[in-house]
């Protein structure tokens, strides 16, 4: 036979958990043929000698509906070793989306992403007005990675309500109007729906983002909508206070995985400093659902951030902050310097529930103004202490010194990194939360896989290799019904990450570049030790150079 592409010499780790074996691996029209040793010609060859062939990665939790207008590769994460993503997660979205509309969806990626307006005036392509038609206007385009989406809630109810999506509940009549247009995007392909109860997800005008409003009788007849075409799931941020369910949470988990007879993946699970045994207790409290098919999403990396007062999405669960939300700067100054605004701040922080007003880990990370340069690395507490001032006035008052252009990191979630193993190793979690292509400003946690590869498998020996891959491959991979990816056997395709495990890895925090239409802003985070990204059988990335080739395909349920 003559193979498109032959893996010599390769360890292969194929994705379910068995041990590793060395074997090669024949490629042909996208599809492994065979798994062994192959005897042949080929089109290409790759020696992986001494290093692991494993399936192509599978992220589940990414907001990249925006960026595969403008990034055909799907920037970070192709250079991790991913190769299908899933994205329209947290219930925000573009489709389906009216031409009038289109401000009100842009502004709600502002809001929950961080993605500056001009990025998204000059970028997004704006080609379909429907749920299936957005599907089709990514395959039109092409792409180096595969594509599943997730049909978010929020842009549906706009569709059907228009504005009034985000002040109240829909009628009966709208719905089943809903429904509908869920049902119909299912059958294109999408992989389930997704929505939030989080007070941090606003949207247009700092109003809440529609899906907030849904009542739970909108949520049963969408829950319905899965169950009838059996499959699908649902998706669900739950992050009014990280890692703890409340009862009523709990009774929405339950409706949803009643109602739908399908998986419902929840986030986030973290472990927090003031909270230490919150993420162990919530195990304990959801054993029920989690045996019915909740699963709760967790990171395998602490979970850092960055805080840029002019899109301050870090504090949009504190209703003293929404004013401030899609303000020029100068009307965001008065805000800061109004002493009534810094009241209600330090009254929010008495019941802390993501930003918890631990100044000593808000570090000043990067400044303008070069009379502030001297206090990059110090910690806000610090300052204030150095200038005989309130550590939160000392805050505010920084960020008016640099006409709000101060960047601060802060650890939220996750610091006491001796703990992540007992959130990552349990079988009931889900290792996602990359989030790539949101809070751009903020964090990437794209590299995750490598992370888990390089720290919690190399260097710390938490988890055997093969029981890593088979959590970032097919786990992921079974949850939204992805069938032919996330293994390496006979007849399946062609995805693979090809890594040095001696150097694989990435680092805690990534680095800015003006990479996003116009010259805009984002973190990205580099690889190392990834050898080959191969999508389709075509090799994507080598070396951690993009090839040119756009093998990637849309993803659609039923048929992946």
């Amino acid at each position: 036979m003559t193979y498109d592409l032959v893996i010599k010499n390769g360890t292969v780790v194929d994705g379910t958990g068995a041990p590793r074996f060395h074997a090669d691996i024949g490629v042909k029209d996208g599809l492994i043929v065979d798994v062994g040793k192959v005897a042949g010609s080929a089109t290409k060859t790759i020696d992986a000698s001494d290093l692991i062939v494993a399936p192509g990665f599978v992220d589940p939790h990414t907001h990249y509906d925006a960026q595969i207008c403008w990034d055909d590769v799907t920037s970070p994460s192709c250079w991790h070793g991913v190769t299908s993503v899933v994205m329209g997660n947290c219930g925000v979205g573009l489709a389906p989306c009216r031409e009038a509309a289109r401000e009100i969806a842009a502004w709600d990626l502002v809001n929950v992403e961080a993605i500056p307006i001009e990025v998204l005036k000059q970028g997004v392509t704006w080609d379909w007005e429907t749920f299936p038609e957005y599907m089709d206007a990514a395959a039109r385009r092409g792409s180096g990675l595969n594509l599943g989406f997730l049909a978010a809630l929020t842009p549906f109810r706009h569709y059907v309500l228009g504005e009034e999506s985000m002040e109240r509940a829909a009628t009966a009549q709208e719905t089943q109007k809903i429904a509908g247009l869920l049902r119909e995007a299912m059958e294109a392909g999408a992989m389930g729906f997704t929505t939030t109860n989080a007070l941090q997800h606003i949207g247009y005008q700092g109003r809440p983002l529609a899906c907030r409003l849904a009542s739970n009788d909108e949520l049963v007849s969408y829950a319905r909508v899965l169950r009838d075409v059996g499959r699908g799931a649902i998706e669900i941020a739950l992050t009014n206070e990280v890692s703890v369910v409340d009862e009523t949470e709990y009774a929405l988990l339950d409706l949803l995985l009643t109602e739908s007879r399908r998986p419902v993946t929840w986030l986030a699970l973290l472990n927090r400093e003031d909270n230490p045994e919150a993420a162990q207790n919530t195990l304990k409290s959801t054993a029920e659902l989690l045996k019915r098919g909740a699963i709760p999403q967790v990171t395998c990396r602490p979970l850092n951030v960055q805080i840029d007062l002019r899109k301050p999405f870090i504090f949009a669960n504190m209703a003293c902050w929404n004013p401030v939300f899609n303000r020029t700067v100068e009307e965001q100054i008065q805000i800061y310097r109004n002493p009534s605004f810094r009241t209600a701040f330090r009254d929010a922080l008495k019941n802390p529930t993501i930003f918890g007003g631990d100044w000593k880990r808000a570090v000043i990370h990067e400044v303008e103004n070069p009379t502030l340069s001297a206090l990059i690395g110090s910690n806000v507490a610090a300052v204030a202490q150095a200038r005989g001032a309130d550590a939160l006035d000392t805050f505010l008052d920084l960020a008016l010194e640099d006409n709000l252009r101060i960047q601060f990191t802060y650890e939220l979630f996750n610091s006491d990194e001796s703990r992540i193993p007992e959130l990552i190793t349990d079988p009931r979690t889900m290792i996602g939360l990359s989030d790539g292509g949101a809070h751009v400003d903020m964090l990437c946690d794209a590299g995750y896989c490598t992370y888990l590869l390089g720290t919690w498998v190399r260097e710390r020996e938490v988890m055997s290799l093969e029981h890593a891959v088979k959590r970032i491959t097919t786990e992921p991979a079974a949850l939204f019904g992805i069938t032919q990816r996330g293994r390496i056997a006979p007849g399946l395709a062609a995805d693979f990450a090809i890594f040095d495990l001696a150097r694989v890895g990435s680092k805690k925090r990534g680095e800015m570049r003006n990479d996003l239409p116009g010259g805009g802003r984002r973190l990205v985070m580099p690889a190392t030790g990834v050898e080959y990204t191969i999508v389709n059988g075509s090799v994507l990335f080598a070396g951690g150079k993009d090839s040119g080739a756009r093998p990637g395909q849309v993803l659609r349920s039923g048929r992946a």
